[in-house]
C-alpha cells in the first residue's frame, strides 16, 4: 500500500503573511555604497553561540540598525530595561533584537522608529534572550511615531520549532484556547499554556502587570512578544509576553463542540464510481440520530454539473450540484467511525472488500434516487474533473442557504463557487481550515474562497486508481477545539484491501 503525505500546514502557511514593520526610508541602498544599516537578520546571523565585539568589518561595513519598536513597557508585563525593535530589511525576513537600556526602554512604544548606532556594542545570549548589550540612550535617534505594524499570524508549532527565527518579533497567536481548560476563578497571571489548533505555547503575564487579573476569554487572538528561555541543554524555550490587554481579541467566549467530524472520503473507486463512493467521519460524543438528527451534503462542480449558476441556494442548490443525505436513525459512540455514501457498502468500487459491517449510518443507490430533499440521482457525488468539490455536516435535516456546517471539507478550487456581490457561496463553519469571520480582522467571511477561506485538499491523480483520502489530525473535545489540525493522507486501495486500511492510528483522533 502506498502512502502519500500532504501536510495541512503547507496549506495554511500560503495564508500567513510575515509582517513587519513599514518605513520610506527602510531597504538596502542599490548600487556599490554600504549601507550604514544592517538588517537584523543578518545581525542575528552573526552570533555563533560566543559572545561577538560589534564592528564595522565585522557588520560587513555596516555601523547601525534600523527598526520598528514593537515593546511597551507601560503595562509592565515585558523584561525590565529591554527594547524590542524588529526590521524585515534582509529577503522580506522579519528579525528582531533586544537592546538593555534600563529605564530608556519605557520611553518607546510600539509603533516608535528608531536608528540604532551599534559599534562598540557587544552581541551576546543574556538570560536566554540574544541582545546588543552597551548601547546607551544616545546612541538611539527616534524618527518617528505610530509606525504601523501589520499582524503577523504565525502557528505556535513554527515557533517551537524555530525560536530564534521569531525572537524578539510580535506575532498573532490566532484562535487560541487554554490546555488544560481554566477554571472559572483563572485569571491571566503567571505561566498559561495556549494552543492554537497547532501546537502549545507558554502564554506568561507578570504577577505585576496592570492586565494580570484579567479573565481570559474561551477563544481568543493574542498578539505578544516572543521571549525566550534558555534550558540547562542550552535549548532555546519560547514564550509569549503580551504587551497590554489589548493585545488580547476575544473570539468566543463559549465553546460549540461538532458532534461530528469529517475523517475521511473516496472519490474516485477502481471501476466506476456510482453508488460507490463514501465518506468517513468520527464522532465527538454518542449520538442517537433519531434523537438528534444531523445531515450531511456534498457538492460536485464539475463543468457538466448543473444548475450552471453561482449557489444562490448555498449548499441547498441542488440539481446535480448538491446532495443531501439525511441521517435520522441508528447509533454511534463517542470515537467510533461511521459512514455515509452509496449503497454498495465496498472499500474500492465494484468487486472489492465489502465493509457493510462497519456503521453505516445513511446508505442508498444515489445513481437511482434523488437526494434526501434535494440532489438529482447522478453517477458522481463528488467530483473528479480538477473542479472543486466538497463536503459538510449540518446539525437537522432542514438545510437552506443561511444554514452553517459544523464541518466542512473542500478539494480543489474551479467552478462558481464564491460570488462577492451579491454575496452568493458554499458557507463554512469555523473549523481547522475555515473561519465564518476573519480571526485577523474580524471581518465576517461566510463563504468558501472569500478572505482566508481558501484553504483545499489536492484531487489524487491518475484517475480511477482508489486513492483513500484520510484526515489526519487530533480533535480535543476537553478543549472543544483542533489541537493539531488535519491533513491530507492518501492510499492506494486495492480489491483485497482490508477495513483496516482506511480505520488506523493515523486517522483523526478524538481525545
Amino acid at each position: 500500500m502506498k502512502k502519500i503525505i500532504l501536510n495541512s500546514l503547507i496549506l495554511l502557511s500560503i495564508a500567513f503573511v510575515w509582517s513587519g514593520c513599514k518605513d520610506d526610508n527602510y531597504g538596502n541602498y542599490p548600487g556599490g555604497t554600504v549601507s550604514a544599516f544592517i538588517p537584523m537578520f543578518d545581525l542575528r546571523n552573526l552570533y555563533k553561540g560566543s559572545d561577538v565585539s560589534l564592528t564595522n568589518p565585522i557588520m560587513f561595513g555596516s555601523d547601525s540598525i534600523r527598526g520598528i519598536v514593537v515593546s511597551d513597557h507601560t503595562s509592565g508585563n515585558l523584561p525590565t530595561g529591554l527594547l524590542f525593535v524588529q526590521d524585515k530589511l534582509r529577503l522580506g525576513q522579519l528579525r528582531g533584537i533586544a537592546i538593555p537600556i534600563g529605564t530608556e526602554a519605557a520611553k518607546y512604544v510600539s509603533g516608535d522608529s528608531v536608528h540604532i548606532k551599534l559599534s562598540g556594542g557587544l552581541l551576546k545570549r543574556v538570560d536566554g534572550i540574544l541582545q546588543v548589550l552597551n548601547i546607551s540612550a544616545g546612541d538611539i535617534k527616534k524618527k518617528g511615531s505610530n509606525k504601523p505594524i501589520a499582524a503577523n499570524r504565525v502557528p505556535s508549532s513554527f515557533i517551537l520549532a524555530d525560536p530564534g527565527r521569531y525572537e524578539s518579533t510580535l506575532v498573532s497567536i490566532v484562535k487560541g484556547t487554554y490546555n488544560p481548560p481554566l477554571a472559572p476563578t483563572d485569571v491571566l497571571s503567571g505561566d498559561k499554556i495556549l494552543n492554537d489548533g497547532f501546537e502549545n505555547i507558554t502564554l506568561h503575564t507578570e504577577a505585576t502587570a496592570t492586565f494580570a487579573n484579567l479573565k481570559p476569554p474561551f477563544s481568543g487572538n493574542y498578539t505578544g512578544i516572543v521571549v525566550t528561555k534558555s534550558a540547562a541543554d542550552g535549548k532555546l524555550t519560547p514564550q509569549i509576553r503580551l504587551r497590554n490587554a489589548t493585545d488580547i481579541t476575544t473570539l468566543s467566549s463559549t465553546v460549540d463542540v461538532p458532534e461530528i467530524i469529517i475523517s475521511g472520503f473516496i472519490a474516485d473507486v477502481i471501476g466506476g464510481d456510482g453508488n460507490n463512493e463514501y465518506i468517513q467521519f468520527r464522532a465527538t460524543k454518542n449520538i442517537d440520530f433519531a434523537v438528534t438528527p444531523f445531515s450531511v451534503v456534498t457538492t460536485n462542480n464539475a463543468g457538466a454539473s448543473t444548475p450552471a449558476t453561482y449557489p444562490v441556494n448555498g449548499w441547498a442548490l441542488g440539481g446535480l450540484r448538491t446532495f443531501k443525505f439525511n441521517l435520522t436513525s441508528g447509533t454511534v459512540s463517542k470515537g467510533e467511525f461511521f459512514y455515509v455514501g452509496g449503497a454498495s457498502k465496498l472499500i474500492n468500487g465494484p468487486s472489492s472488500t465489502s465493509i457493510a459491517s462497519s456503521k453505516w449510518i445513511r446508505s442508498f443507490n444515489y445513481t437511482t434516487t434523488d437526494g434526501d430533499g434535494f440532489g438529482t440521482k447522478n453517477g458522481g457525488i463528488l467530483a473528479n474533473s480538477g473542479n472543486a468539490s466538497g463536503m459538510a455536516v449540518f446539525r437537522g435535516t432542514s438545510v437552506v442557504e443561511t444554514s452553517q456546517p459544523i464541518d466542512v471539507i473542500w478539494i480543489a478550487t474551479g467552478g462558481l463557487l464564491y460570488q462577492a456581490s451579491p454575496a452568493l457561496g458554499f458557507r463554512v463553519g469555523n473549523t481547522d481550515f475555515y473561519d465564518a469571520i476573519d480571526p485577523i480582522t474580524l471581518k465576517p467571511q461566510p463563504f468558501y474562497r472569500q478572505g482566508t477561506n481558501t484553504i483545499s485538499l489536492i484531487y489524487t491523480t491518475p484517475a480511477d486508481v482508489g486513492f483513500f483520502n484520510q484526515l489526519g489530525g487530533v480533535f480535543d473535545t476537553g478543549l472543544g477545539k483542533w489541537v493539531k489540525a488535519r491533513s491530507q493522507r492518501y492510499y492506494t486501495l486495492t480489491k483485497t484491501s482490508a477495513l483496516s486500511a482506511i480505520e488506523n492510528d493515523e486517522s483523526t483522533q478524538i481525545k
